[in-house]
């Protein structure tokens, strides 16, 4: 079995969750969401980034607005819905449920 592939499929089994979490702060742009997610080692590019904001877009998760940039071209920012909200809180509770369990079973001792 290997290593790098379990590790790749367990960051992605959480990007989705930490980015709804970015975004559920307030407007955010794309590159300050690569920026926190990288500082927390959470690696990501843009090439994945964007594609999954585009289907947190049309599941009617998230939603974006243009914004004028002093500095360039305009910038997407997006923000949750009133949806991505509820589903942000339904993951809260899965994820509590999933650490806690987590817990248990990785200190559990013979």
């Amino acid at each position: 079995m290997n290593l790098e592939n379990t590790l790749v499929q367990m960051r992605k089994g959480i990007l989705e969750y930490c980015i709804m979490h970015i975004i559920s702060r307030g407007e955010v742009y794309a590159s300050d969401m690569l920026e926190e997610l990288t500082s927390v080692k959470i690696m990501v590019v843009e090439g994945t980034l964007y594609p999954l904001l585009t289907r947190l877009r049309k599941a009617g998760l998230v939603e974006y607005k243009w914004v004028e940039s002093n500095s360039g071209p305009p910038r997407k920012y997006y923000t949750l819905t009133d949806a991505g909200n509820d589903f942000l809180q339904n993951l809260d509770a899965t994820w509590k449920d999933l650490v806690n369990s987590t817990e248990k079973i990785t200190s559990f001792k013979h």
